[in-house]
């Protein structure tokens, strides 16, 4: 682990924590709720040494990256438009996309939002659930889980 590298980057007016290694292509991973970059640490190693680029972020408010004191600044075109920077700032055009849990959710977006930025997609625990707009996420939580759904217990 002592060869991943460690970069905080500027992207869409935070710093952000960046874990790297390896040349090549690149995967761009995607942490969960409520992990950070550690969490694709093994994933990172193995990737590098087939020949890859791993890149594994903080995401907004996790971690080593900035947490804008505004709840209304972790939307999914925030958090999207973070990795987008972060694509920009590091010179990228397209990757390979992997997320986890609340990662998979922000990946779907991703894709969503910025096609021309992905290679392929690997999502993990989270399939694609497309927003209702009549019912609220949070309300849909609560009823099919109760209260104590652990999103729910969070937002005390």
């Amino acid at each position: 682990m002592e060869k991943i590298q460690h970069n905080n980057i500027k992207v869409n007016g935070i710093n952000m924590h960046v874990a790297e290694i390896g040349e090549g292509p690149t995967v761009l991973f995607v942490h969960g709720f409520p992990e950070l970059w550690y969490t694709w640490r093994h994933q990172m190693l193995f990737i590098a040494s087939k020949g890859y680029r791993a890149i594994a972020p903080d995401l907004r408010g996790f971690g080593d990256t900035e947490a804008p004191p505004s709840a209304t600044s972790y939307t999914a075109f925030h958090i999207v438009g973070d990795l987008v920077c972060l694509l920009d700032s590091l010179g990228l055009d397209k990757v390979y996309l992997v997320g986890h849990d609340w990662g998979a959710i922000i990946s779907w977006y991703m894709c969503l939002f910025r096609p021309d930025r992905i290679k392929a997609l690997v999502n993990m625990s989270v399939v694609f659930t497309p927003r209702n707009p009549l019912v609220k996420p949070l309300d849909q939580f609560r009823q099919i889980f109760g209260d104590d759904f652990y999103i729910c217990r969070f937002q005390r």
